[in-house]
């Protein structure tokens, strides 16, 4: 299994941040290769995300199923077809690291556990001649370039205006 953590603050407390980590439908904001996001449910435990994603030469929906929800701390989700990939968005208090100008901080982290060689080729619509090893050397360093604008905007979102985001990466493949 592969394992990207990373995590960032943004400068507000938990119970402000966790709606915007919870809002799976406004991430196509946040990333130029996710496409639209239809959700079967209403954004609790159980409820399923389908994620339209389009990079290079391929298109793919990833069905995401948030498993748990424990607000404002912690959504855990993982896909439910073609890749074993499971992961957590978790917000932890962390005051000490707001500046003189803000009342509290969080941090905010993202968990991504996927095993690249578990996809389903077939779920996958690849060009002519292309492998699925090719692929999946392709896109590795591409998932984390992904997830870092995600949690970078994501924090733009937040606070309403944009800054220097200093993530912390505790984990890449």
């Amino acid at each position: 299994m592969d394992r990207i953590l990373l995590s960032t603050v943004a400068y507000r407390p938990p119970e402000e941040v966790f709606p915007y980590v919870r809002s799976f439908t406004e991430y196509p904001r946040y990333t130029e290769h996710l496409k639209g996001v239809r959700v079967d449910g209403n954004g609790d435990a159980g409820s399923v995300y389908d994620l339209q994603l389009a990079w290079w030469k391929l298109t793919y929906t990833a069905s995401s199923k948030v498993t748990a929800i424990s607000p404002p701390e912690s959504l855990e989700w993982r896909l439910v077809e073609d890749v074993d990939a499971r992961g957590e968005w978790r917000v932890e208090p962390e005051p000490e690291a707001a500046p003189a100008d803000a009342e509290t901080a969080s941090r905010i982290f993202f968990e991504a556990l996927y095993d690249p060689h578990s996809a389903d080729e077939s779920a996958i619509s690849l060009p002519r001649f292309v492998s699925i090893d090719r692929i999946v050397d392709r896109v590795r360093p591409r998932l984390v370039e992904e997830a870092e604008t995600v949690v970078e905007r994501l924090v733009e979102d937040i606070e309403g205006d944009r800054r220097d985001v200093e993530l912390t990466i505790h984990e890449i493949p």
